[in-house]
């Protein structure tokens, strides 16, 4: 075994594999950007070397940095977590050059299979059922869109050089067509080093089932079975099983005979991921991922097997310990990606200071790169933590995933958390009727508006702004105080005659009065114009038990400067609240003034002073978080102000242009 590896990736993938290397005796070194000098992957590790910018083409994808430093921190192995640099076949080779060991499959294999034309080409040849379409990557846009008319409607734009449903198209129409090559090559660049796009037939209403393999690179190659990464919104993963639902026993044998095969094809090393689109009794192979995926606690979740253990011990010439009857399945495992994005705002990343992380403490595995304190930036991906369970039966691993997503709160930036609970809760996914365009389909039905304020939830909040208020005072906690009428025990019920407190929140603001505090903590709250006696009793932490009527609820709260979080049954409410006398109505918006979503990179400005622009176009593009966002006119107009450039950094919010609206708009 190593004595010492590098690990040269962030968040969440770093902290896990750091996890298996401890308990192996193995020492572990990381990486670091600029943006990530305080991450908790930093901290967890114990020693980092800064290799370079926040981006991460200037950091974590430059293959000199990551190798420097592990020959600075005397590591002998480099283990490259997914993503980043993880599918580079000149980056393996590097490793090796450099004397050291690459923790995957040699650079000869990932060039044979990372790259999705050619690992097409080697499932051919290894009799596996392929989807029609490209044989070869192709970064020209005529030359893609001549295959998409050759091919036939609907079809997939994939990057040939990754994964994770970046640079993924689904097209249905010509309309448009070349606008969607060049997002797709796009995203594809960006993420992945390359340009080149393939062309597939898209088989609708499909199932995405995975084998993981593991083999030892001199041909003993075995499968643990697969996953089900159905449920998926633009092509990206949010809710992953093991095994997968209702699958019939001869199409799981076929599958994993099938990925067997194919890796004993390559004398495969180390773990890999073959991935499948499933239509009824039928199924075609789709890519091969040469790298630890994502979803992996979910197979160790029912297998007892570690897989990053057995990716070390591989590489690091042991071997492969197992044999294919010793691989048992136990149960059923189920996992949910929390990410840092917006549902009621078409899913924008969310960006931010993390005010309060907390996450179940029993019967569910974590795996997160994430603590209260840290800010989420749009250099990287948005998902903050995983959470698995796993139970004897598939219903109760499901059952106890929407439990830890009740009680998982992060306050701070918004998340889809309540998503992913509408998602478990969808009859489709407990009977296991679901298909990759599932979600898709339906989402324009779904009201995705954030947990809607109540009388109650305003009450609660205005009620522990006020206990948070005499709390951080050198008073005693229940002495009156003058404004509020907050006083103990006085039986008298009224409230104060004017406002006390003016409370913001995303869709309207309230104004808030106060009785004075009943002898048994409880308090008659005005809310506008309607009235509400609450109460809350310390439960320990953040922790409290709300008291409205006869119904008792735990909730959490907390106070970050003007900010109140509570988070109850419906999900995260965030309110900005300020004494009454200091609060000043916000000035009307400009008119036409068109704002950046979240902090992001402007990747193209589309247009000039003095141009006249229609409703809905599209006057500047932008990057944030590996995905695309346009900022549109919301009326036609004359732009009058450009306040940014290409290749141009801009803050949540900032200014880019400004369009006067025509006289009849």
């Amino acid at each position: 075994m190593f004595k010492k590896i590098l690990i040269a990736n962030r968040g969440e993938i770093a902290c896990r594999i750091a996890r298996t290397c401890r308990r192996l005796g193995v020492e572990v070194a990381g990486v670091h950007s600029v943006a990530d000098r305080d991450a908790l992957h930093v901290k967890e590790i114990g020693e980092s070397i800064e290799i370079g910018g926040a981006p991460a083409s200037e950091s974590y994808l430059r293959m000199d940095a990551v190798i420097a430093a592990a020959q600075a921190t005397g590591a002998q192995a480099i283990h490259p977590g997914f993503g980043f640099l993880a599918e580079n076949a000149a980056f393996a080779r590097a490793v090796e050059a450099a004397g050291l060991v690459f923790i995957g499959p040699t650079g000869e294999v990932i060039d044979r299979l990372g790259d999705k034309a050619a690992a097409k080409q080697e499932a051919q040849a290894a009799g596996v059922p392929t989807v029609p379409g490209s044989r070869t990557p192709s970064e020209d846009r005529a030359e893609i869109a001549a295959l998409v008319r050759q091919t036939g409607l609907p079809v997939m734009l994939k990057a040939a050089a990754g994964g994770g449903g970046k640079g993924m198209r689904a097209i249905a129409q010509l309309a448009g067509l070349e606008d969607e090559i060049d997002a797709a090559m796009r995203e594809a660049k960006s993420s992945f080093g390359s340009a080149g796009l393939i062309v597939e037939k898209l088989v609708e209403r499909g199932r995405h089932i995975e084998v993981q393999i593991v083999g030892d690179g001199k041909g003993h190659v075995i499968h643990l079975f697969e996953r089900e990464c159905t449920l998926q919104r633009r092509h990206q993963k949010l809710i992953e099983e093991a095994p997968a639902a209702q699958l019939d026993p001869e199409l799981r044998a076929r599958m994993t005979a099938d990925a067997v095969r194919l890796g004993q094809r390559l004398k495969y090393r180390g773990v890999g991921t073959v991935e499948f689109i499933v239509g009824g009794e039928d199924y075609y192979f789709l890519e091969v991922n040469p790298r630890l995926q994502v979803e992996h606690p979910v197979t160790e979740a029912v297998t007892g097997l570690d897989i990053v253990e057995l990716m070390l011990r591989i590489a690091a010439g042991e071997g492969l310990p197992l044999r294919q009857e010793d691989v048992q399945l136990h149960g059923h495992a189920v996992e949910a990606r929390i990410c840092a994005e917006d549902p009621a705002q078409g899913f924008l990343p969310s960006t931010g200071r993390l005010v309060q992380v907390r996450f179940p403490r029993e019967g569910v595995r974590v795996e997160t790169g994430i603590e209260a304190g840290m800010e989420v930036t749009p250099y990287y991906d948005p998902m903050l933590a995983k959470l698995i369970t796993h139970a004897d039966t598939r219903d109760a691993a499901l059952d106890r995933l929407r439990l830890a997503l009740d009680d998982t709160a992060i306050f701070g930036v918004t998340t889809n958390c309540d998503f992913l609970k509408r998602l478990i809760d969808l009859p489709e996914t407990r009977s296991a009727r679901f298909h990759t365009r599932l979600i898709d389909e339906q989402i324009a039905s779904w009201d995705l508006r954030a947990a809607q304020q109540t009388r109650q939830t305003l009450a609660l909040a205005a009620y522990y702004w006020l206990y948070a208020q005499r709390r951080n005072t050198t008073r005693p906690l229940w002495q009156g105080w003058g404004c509020s009428g907050w006083s103990l025990g006085t039986g008298d019920e009224s409230l104060s005659a004017a406002p006390s407190l003016h409370m913001a929140y995303r869709g309207g603001s309230v104004a808030i009065r106060f009785a004075p505090l009943q002898a048994d903590g409880s308090m008659c709250i005005g809310v506008g114009e309607d009235s509400l006696r609450v109460a809350l009793q310390p439960a320990g932490g953040d922790d409290f038990l709300a008291i409205v009527a006869a119904r008792r609820e735990r909730v959490r709260l907390y106070q970050d400067g003007d900010t109140l979080y509570l988070h109850d049954r419906q999900g995260v409410h965030a309110f900005q609240a300020v004494p009454y006398l200091s609060y000043i109505s916000a000035a009307a918006q400009a008119s036409g003034e068109l704002k950046a979503p979240m902090m992001g990179l402007i990747l193209k400005v589309n247009a000039a002073v003095g141009d006249h622009v229609e409703k809905g176009a599209v006057v500047a593009l932008l990057e944030s978080m590996k995905m695309e966002m346009r900022i549109c006119a919301e009326c036609a107009g004359t732009v009058t102000a450009i306040h940014c450039q290409p290749g141009q950094t801009v803050e949540r919010n900032a200014i880019v242009a400004v369009i006067e609206p025509d006289e009849e708009a």
